[in-house]
């Protein structure tokens, strides 16, 4: 069932680029559409099983997590507003990889707040900016209009990095349902305002490109991210992480036989070395935190608990 539920998961997250690709829209429109439908979804859940959550966000000490899903959203539209774009510029390969930088964004957001990188971090780091500056020298060389979709992709990955940090905080004490009903709220009433100012079309659309954006709500947006925290009470955090970075070359797969895209010839060894990079930051983060994790104290044995007592066990963390 996990197994399955992963696989699924990846395929799902892997259609986004494709998709946005296929989509006959601006990408800014398709991220408004996607944020609002996902909203529609999720409201009336949060409305009915979370009002007192959402209250609570606007009163006392809940202000600063409201704050915090506020400007979580913020810089989720940042991320759609620049990596969207991004795939409709440049290959489905570039975009998707180039993306996935996120956890080496992460590593530095980390150090930023005065935590310590091991050296396996930093050398991570280093091979992944390698490949990302390999990656998009080739697509510099083959056109200005992919180079500059690189370079949309790369600061995607650097907003999706902010907005993973702000959505850290705010679901220390509130639910997954409240904190993306009001993150997505957030976003798409951004890129809203963003669209009407720059005079980016939001209707008029085939239909076709109407099925591509519900098919970015159910799959990536709601399915692929669902079946991901469906897995992580079964597997490890790392695993999925390291999962997560299959979307590229899925996305990959998908872009060449979906819209007949190959990545240029000089830029495969660049994504290959980005991707090695952001494995080994995710591998070695994980790896410190566990060093870093004391190890808890030995539960007491039957013998030496009182005769009316329980051996107690801790709850299962059921914030995803």
């Amino acid at each position: 069932m996990t197994v399955g539920a992963l696989a699924l998961a990846v395929v799902a997250v892997s259609s986004s680029a494709p998709l946005i690709a296929f989509a006959a829209a601006p990408a800014l429109a398709v991220a408004f559409w996607r944020n609002l439908f996902s909203v529609a979804l999720l409201g009336p859940i949060s409305a009915t099983r979370r009002r007192a959550e959402l209250r609570s966000l606007t009163v006392g000490a809940g202000r600063r997590e409201g704050l915090y899903c506020v400007l979580s959203g913020v810089a989720l539209a940042a991320h759609f507003a620049t990596w969207m774009p991004s795939a409709q510029l440049t290959s489905v390969a570039a975009a998707t990889a180039l993306g996935a930088t996120q956890p080496v964004w992460q590593g530095l957001i980390a150090r930023g707040q005065g935590r310590r990188l091991p050296p396996v971090v930093w050398a991570g780091i280093g091979v992944a900016v390698s490949g990302a500056v390999l990656a998009t020298g080739a697509d510099f060389s083959a056109s200005g209009r992919a180079f500059a979709g690189d370079l949309l992709a790369v600061a995607g990955g650097l907003f999706a990095a902010i907005y993973t940090a702000f959505g850290e905080r705010a679901r220390v004490s509130i639910s997954t349902t409240t904190y993306t009903t009001v993150c997505y709220g957030v976003c798409s009433l951004i890129l809203l305002v963003v669209c009407l100012v720059g005079g980016v079309p939001v209707t008029g659309f085939d239909g076709r490109t109407w099925l591509a954006i519900l098919a970015l709500v159910a799959g990536a947006q709601l399915l692929g991210h669902s079946m991901f925290n469906y897995a992580l009470r079964r597997v490890s955090a790392t695993t999925v992480s390291v999962l997560i970075l299959l979307e590229a070359p899925g996305a990959a797969l998908l872009g060449w036989v979906w819209l007949g895209q190959l990545p240029r010839t000089l830029a495969l060894p660049g994504l290959a070395l980005l991707l090695a990079g952001v494995v080994v930051v995710v591998l070695g983060g994980a790896r410190t935190a566990r060093r870093a994790t004391p190890a808890p104290a030995p539960a007491p044995t039957p013998a030496a608990l009182p005769p009316d007592a329980t051996p107690l066990t801790a709850p299962a963390d059921d914030r995803r």
